[in-house]
């Protein structure tokens, strides 16, 4: 992967990643500190002057063969290495790391492009930039070195925290703050209306006003075309460190705990608590009779439904009834077996009728 015309050296990138510096295959290596990098590729591409990394076993049997200048590691496997070795104790987080170093994203300029709609009483820091035909309504706050590009909507009492970058095309209704370095990607929508009706006499549906807010914390990653719906009177709330995916759903009132992780297309009916440091993998859903409390350390899997409460941190599975993972692999198996053991019982209810 090109990264510009960015070329830093292996030293620099060890000190910036905590690393040790070994040569092929775990050997000495003169001078090792001084190849310089100017590129990342993955391990099966990689060329002259690209850094890599090892971070799955089933990569592994690519190392031998790569072309790589220098491969992230662990110690167990720089034996195998022919290229020299950036060698730590967890090589995906570390790659994560040393691929900000070769960023090469667009650096935008300061102020306000003559184009946007920018209300009087709007704040917005010197530092900042707004986009052509960003539309900025009253009262709005907007802070040093935030970004909001082209054709994005502010709403009136919103606040864009500092260093907050939002592409292109991106909806944020009134009353929605968003924390520090955020990133909410293109077709996001922020603090729409959640989706509450209730019947009249006739049967004919009748909105609830939906006049709570959006609260997102800080280093929050927003996916395209994700919805968050404001609260019907408190808040919605997104903790820090929250990572969503992709066309997500969160309803309104729900609360997520600090460094969870959301895959896409979850949803999340209204109320729903997930607490922190969970994780809720693509498709999977939360919705029940009663509003939904899911505590801290949840793993949901893959198309995962939740209609009840969890208390128990564990990974958990199952698109009827979600159940303690352990427990739904083995009935899982169970159900394979249900045809054989369906014969079974007629075969006895059939000789039982015989006697």
């Amino acid at each position: 992967m090109p990264a510009g015309n960015k070329t830093l050296t292996l030293a620099q990138i060890a000190q910036h990643i905590g690393a040790d510096i070994v040569g092929p295959f775990a050997g000495a290596l003169e001078g090792a500190g001084e190849i310089t990098i100017s590129g990342l590729g993955s391990l099966g591409t990689a060329s002259q002057g690209e850094l890599t990394h090892l971070s799955g076993a089933s990569y592994r049997l690519l190392l031998p063969s790569t072309q790589a200048s220098a491969v992230i590691l662990s110690a167990a496997d720089a034996v195998n290495s022919p290229s020299p070795c950036l060698v730590v104790a967890q090589p995906y987080l570390a790659f994560a790391r040393a691929s900000q170093l070769f960023d090469s994203s667009e650096r935008f300029a300061e102020g306000i492009h003559p184009s946007a709609v920018v209300d009087p009483s709007a704040n917005i820091a010197a530092d900042a930039h707004v986009g052509a035909n960003v539309v900025i309504e009253r009262d709005v706050t907007i802070e040093a070195g935030a970004v909001v590009q082209a054709n994005c909507s502010i709403g009136n009492n919103s606040i864009i925290g500092g260093e907050t970058k939002i592409f292109p095309n991106v909806v944020v209704y009134p009353r929605v703050s968003l924390g520090q370095r955020c990133i909410v990607h293109s077709g996001a929508v922020l603090g729409a209306d959640g989706f509450g009706f209730t019947p009249d006499e006739q049967g004919r549906f009748e909105a609830i006003a939906q006049i709570g807010g959006l609260r997102i914390g800080s280093d929050v990653s927003i996916g395209a075309g994700t919805t968050i719906d404001c609260g019907a009177i408190d808040a919605t709330v997104i903790g820090d460190g929250v990572k969503i995916d992709n066309l997500v759903q969160i309803g309104h009132n729900c609360k997520i705990g600090d460094h969870t992780l959301i895959c896409g297309a979850v949803g999340l009916a209204g109320s729903t608590e997930i607490g922190r440091h969970c994780v809720l993998a693509g498709g999977s859903g939360v919705a029940g009779k009663n509003p939904i409390k899911i505590c801290d350390g949840v793993v949901l899997s893959v198309r995962t439904a939740v209609s009840q409460s969890i208390d128990k941190p564990g990974v958990y599975s199952g698109s009827i009834i979600a159940a303690e993972h352990g427990t739904w692999m083995r009935n899982a198996v169970k159900f394979n077996s249900l045809g054989q053991l369906f014969k079974r019982v007629k075969k006895l209810e059939d000789g039982s009728k015989d006697e």
